[in-house]
């Protein structure tokens, strides 16, 4: 029934958009006839229509990855740059959690470790939404912040960096293999603003995956059996990513080395200081108002890095 629905939206789509091209023509035939220059500025509007929803349809053409709907899962962690890194991070956030606004998806924190002195070490978040995963997986890599930092009393320029990982948050019919006895379960008490519950009970679950070494955790729910079925789907979707990144090694020998999260191996520079841009280095694609971007207005950034790997995108490896 899914399928059926997702398909049937398609078709809708195709014919709206057939509509919209017959109704302009038509108003530019009376346009023509009666010399009706209302005929023809709605003909405009009606091509404007179609034009937007044509751009809409290839945008969803570009999201043709075998989980590209799903929901996603997102992890940013600050690099290189101490306090300023996590003020970063914490700034990309909200980044993100605006982008997700602003589309209509559905949010929700799994675990979070707020910094020392500002910002946060740590965070993991659930995008929920349609085509949620294939649009946030443009934004995987590291991210680099140049400017004055408010932590600094010389008010000097620093540069920051943060890195984002994304995974697709895989429906119970999509199964990643995982056997009980490669895990170690530890429970402890969640860490928070405090409460009746909080640091009371071990609620919270961390499972390590002993044969990758993958670790995952989940502290925010009260119940110690939800924070364990999150911290499983987290660690599914972990194993299949690991799964897929082994088999693009084999096929292209991607991802030769792991890329540190600092200078040379960012994917996006945000700049504010001496001059004011956002560049992606892997689109070229540079936008001038970065308070815009930081507010969440990345889909420019998406859409380009979506255009350049449609039909060179390696999909699912075989079996898995």
């Amino acid at each position: 029934m899914k399928r059926k629905a997702l398909l049937s939206n398609e078709l809708s789509a195709i014919d709206g958009i057939s509509v919209l091209i017959e109704d302009a023509g038509v108003l530019l035939d009376l346009a023509e006839e009666a010399g009706d220059a209302q005929a023809a500025g709605e003909a405009q509007d009606k091509l404007n229509e179609a034009k937007a929803a044509i751009e809409h349809a290839e945008a969803q053409r570009m999201l043709s990855g075998e989980h590209d709907r799903l929901n996603a899962i997102v992890s940013i962690h600050p690099g290189a740059g101490g306090t300023e890194a996590q003020d970063w991070a914490s700034i990309l956030l909200r980044m993100y959690l605006r982008w997700a606004e602003r589309k209509g998806y559905a949010t929700e924190t799994v675990d979070y470790l707020p910094g020392e002195e500002a910002g946060l070490k740590s965070v993991t978040f659930t995008v929920a939404g349609e085509y949620a995963y294939g649009y946030l997986k443009a934004e995987m890599g590291v991210h680099r912040l140049v400017r004055i930092s408010p932590f600094d009393a010389n008010k000097r320029r620093h540069t920051s960096f943060a890195s984002v990982f994304v995974y697709p948050e895989f429906e119970d019919n999509i199964e990643v293999e995982v056997n009980e006895a490669d895990l170690r379960v530890d429970t402890f008490r969640a860490s928070g603003a405090g409460g009746q519950h909080v640091n009371k009970t071990d609620s919270a679950i961390r499972i390590t995956h002993i044969p990758t070494g993958i670790v995952v955790q989940c502290q925010n729910e009260r119940s110690q059996h939800k924070n364990r079925a999150f911290a499983m789907k987290l660690l599914r979707a972990k194993l299949y990513e690991l799964k897929l990144k082994e088999q693009e090694e084999k096929m292209q020998e991607y991802h030769k080395e792991k890329r540190d999260i600092a200078w040379g191996s960012q994917i996006r520079s945000y700049v504010l200081q001496p001059y004011r841009l956002v560049k992606d280095h892997r689109t070229g694609v540079e936008v001038g108002n970065v308070d815009a971007v930081l507010d969440g207005n990345i889909d420019d950034f998406m859409e380009a890095y979506l255009l350049g790997l449609k039909g060179g995108d390696a999909g699912a490896p075989p079996g898995v």
